[in-house]
C-alpha cells in the first residue's frame, strides 16, 4: 500500500507542477489555486507513504520519477529542448532509483 500512496503522491506532484506552469506565475489565480490543491494532495499521500516506505527510498523515487516525467511533459507539451546530456542524467537517475530499491526492504 505504501507504493500505491507514493504513486498517488507522484501524480499529485506532476499535476501540481503542470498546473503551476499553466498558471503563468499565478496570473491565472484559479489554475494557481488548483496547483496548490494538487500539491496538498501530493504531500498528504507522501506522508501516508512514509508510514510504510523508508524515507530515502520514497524520496528518491518521488523526486526521480517527478524529474523524469516533468522533463517528458516539458518536451511533449511545451516543446522544451532536451539535450543529450540531459538524457544521460535522466538515465543515471533511473539507474540510481533501481539500485536504491534493490538495496532496501519494504516494511
Amino acid at each position: 500500500m505504501g507504493y500505491f500512496y507514493l504513486a498517488v503522491a507522484i501524480i499529485g506532484e506532476l499535476i501540481g507542477t503542470t498546473l503551476l506552469k499553466l498558471s503563468q506565475g499565478f496570473s491565472k489565480l484559479g489554475i494557481g489555486v488548483a496547483a496548490l490543491i494538487a500539491y496538498a494532495i501530493c504531500f498528504y499521500f507522501f506522508s501516508k507513504c512514509l508510514e510504510m516506505v523508508d524515507l530515502g527510498v520514497a524520496y528518491a523515487i518521488w523526486s526521480g520519477v517527478g524529474i523524469i516525467v516533468t522533463t517528458l511533459i516539458g518536451l511533449l507539451i511545451w516543446k522544451e529542448e532536451v539535450k543529450p546530456l540531459t538524457v544521460l542524467a535522466l538515465v543515471l537517475i533511473i539507474v540510481g532509483i533501481i539500485i536504491l530499491n534493490l538495496t532496501t526492504k519494504v516494511n
